[in-house]
Formats: C-alpha cells, sequence, structure tokens
C-alpha cells in the first residue's frame, strides 16, 4: 500500500504557498470546532493536527511550518482553544510533525501507511517528551496516548486518503 506521490515545495515568494496555508489552517480551524460537539472531541481526535500533517506531507515544509504555528495560535485566539498554557506543548507538536512529515515525504517520494505511522509516532514521541519537560506531568504528556488514539488513525488512513487523491 505504498504509492508514489508528486511533492510540491512551493517558495515563500509564491502565491500558492499562501493559498494553500490558508486552506489548511481554515481546514484546521473548522475540524477542531467540529470535534469539539462531541464532550473531549478535541483530546480524542487531535484535530489540530489533520491539515498539518497533509500540508507538510503534500506541500512540503514551508506550508507545513506555516499552517503548524498558525493552526494552534488562531484558534487559541478566537475560541481560547488550545488553552493558552497549552499552547507551547501543542506549538511544539506541530512543528515536530511539520518537519517529520515533510522529511519522509521528501526522502521517500512514497505514501504509505508505514511511512504516515513513523510521522505520527515521531510527533508524539517528541512531542509527549517536550510536554513532559514543560509540564512536569507525565501523565499530562500521554494524554494522546491515553485519550487520542482514535485521532492518530485518522490522520493515519485520512491523511494517506487525501494525499493520494491526484488532482
Amino acid at each position: 500500500m505504498e504509492k508514489e506521490i508528486k511533492i510540491y515545495n512551493y517558495g515563500l515568494n509564491e502565491l500558492k504557498t499562501y493559498l494553500f496555508v490558508f486552506l489548511f489552517v481554515t481546514g484546521n480551524i473548522i475540524l477542531p470546532q467540529l470535534c469539539h460537539l462531541i464532550p473531549d472531541g478535541g483530546k480524542m481526535f487531535l484535530p489540530i493536527y489533520f491539515f498539518t500533517l497533509v500540508a507538510s506531507y503534500k506541500y512540503g515544509v514551508k506550508v507545513g511550518l506555516i499552517t503548524a504555528v498558525l493552526s494552534p495560535i488562531i484558534n487559541s485566539l478566537l475560541f481560547g482553544m488550545p488553552a493558552f498554557a497549552i499552547l507551547p506543548a501543542i506549538l511544539t507538536k506541530s512543528v515536530v510533525l511539520a518537519l517529520a512529515a515533510s522529511f519522509v515525504a521528501n526522502k521517500t517520494h512514497k505514501i504509505s501507511i508505514v511511512n504516515l505511522l513513523i510521522v505520527i509516532l515521531t510527533y508524539q514521541f517528541v512531542g509527549t517528551l517536550a510536554e513532559w519537560a514543560m509540564t512536569s506531568s507525565f501523565y499530562v504528556a500521554i494524554q494522546d496516548f491515553r485519550l487520542g488514539i482514535p485521532g492518530m488513525i485518522l490522520q493515519l488512513f485520512g491523511t494517506y486518503l487525501l494525499v493520494t487523491i491526484d488532482r
């Protein structure tokens, strides 16, 4: 279940970069709002990371990093979620996700469930360690592993589906 893909690495001086960032950030605003209609939906489905993963894997590190930084900040400012206190941990995970996804995509030029699983586990593991260092609470740091498995599964299969759709 591995598929060759074209990766679009747009530059910072290209309008397409900012159009895709706008689309992915918008997705990262709408999807969390929908998930928060379910009790603990944000904690279960980890929606703030979904379009960051798609953006980074298909459109490269620039689109991915801008999406990774803007999405949590805009959501926090507009809706108070993520809460300001956990924003550094969310930003850390988002940035690691963008870097890991764009790195794996650029190295392999292929998408597979295994590649995506590596990316997801990388950002979760590094993010968990960072959150543990920030909060001094292992219990808080492993929240995504305690509650967010459905979200990781959604990231895994949803991203595979979206990235493999040919234009």
